[in-house]
């Protein structure tokens, strides 16, 4: 997406899909700040690719080129469609990304509680690299997980 789209779909397929982490996660996701301006905003200033069905988003990632690596952010595939590998297909489209960009590495980041999502990140060949806290907790909060591109 280039930013000129509107973002009000992608905006509600992340809330619809992150919906499942109210009450699990510490502090509460940033997902509650963003709006659709912000989203176009990493369009332009990063990347933002969705895939369809039928004309509408069921899945969406953001990506953000930075000096050694491409950081993915808002993986998020609709409910319905989960289990069909739209998760790896956006993850291999971000490791061919990388490549043409010359980065080599993936990384991204999972909130501590989250422990499913852990587990299919390193399916997808990512492991676990760091651990970081938000501000004012003394304790992990997300855990930072990177995958080698060639």
């Amino acid at each position: 997406m280039t930013g000129q789209e509107d973002m009000a779909p992608v905006l509600g397929l992340l809330h619809a899909a992150f919906a499942y982490m109210e009450g699990v996660i510490d502090p509460p996701s940033s997902l509650h700040r963003l709006t659709a301006d912000g989203i176009a905003r990493q369009a332009r200033d990063g990347e933002v690719w969705v895939l369809e069905d039928a004309g509408r988003i069921i899945a969406c990632l953001f990506l953000t080129p930075e000096p050694d690596h491409l950081y993915i952010g808002k993986l998020a595939v609709e409910d319905g469609f989960r289990g069909q590998g739209l998760a790896r297909q956006l993850v291999g489209h971000a490791a061919d990304r990388a490549r043409k960009l010359g980065l080599h590495r993936l990384t991204l980041q999972s909130r501590v509680e989250l422990t499913g999502n852990h587990a299919a990140f390193q399916v997808m060949g990512f492991e676990k690299t760091g651990e970081t806290a938000h501000e004012g907790y003394d304790r992990p909060t997300s855990f930072t997980f990177t995958k080698a591109v060639s």
